[in-house]
């Protein structure tokens, strides 16, 4: 769905992502790479760490795009690891928004797929989803 900013009358994409309890929206504006989550800078957000940053940029550098749109995400649950996968989600799926053109080469890397991995719950009689009381002979 692209939508028209009110105030400076650029496209927007829009994408949300989801990992294990992470859910991620967001928006691509036409800018210079810069990546926004929760009103921080990127980089801040996911504590200098290149591989979650490399993981966010991944579908955008397959495409050659890394310097042509802005990133604004609003990312909630789950951890950093989790984030990071729900915005390539959501970044990826606003880049078929963008162009449909876009999908065969983000399919065939597997950023359109979600990751159903989800923590298993914890059973009764059970320390944790599987984990058992240690067992005692006599």
């Amino acid at each position: 769905m692209q939508a028209t900013d009110i105030n400076s009358g650029r496209a927007m994409y829009f994408g949300t992502g989801r990992r294990k309890s992470a859910i991620a929206r967001v928006r691509l504006v036409p800018g210079t790479g810069q990546l926004t989550v929760n009103g921080k800078p990127g980089e801040l957000y996911f504590q200098f760490n290149a591989n979650y940053l490399g993981v966010i940029k991944a579908p955008l550098e397959t495409l050659g795009m890394e310097n042509d749109y802005d990133i604004l995400v609003k990312a909630e649950g789950g951890g950093l690891t989790g984030q990071s996968d729900a915005v390539r989600l959501g970044v990826a799926r606003a880049l078929c928004q963008l162009d449909p053109g876009n999908r065969p080469p983000l399919k065939t890397e597997g950023y359109l797929t979600r990751d159903p991995r989800a923590k298993e719950r914890k059973k009764y009689g059970l320390h944790k989803a599987r984990k058992a009381p240690q067992y005692s002979k006599r």
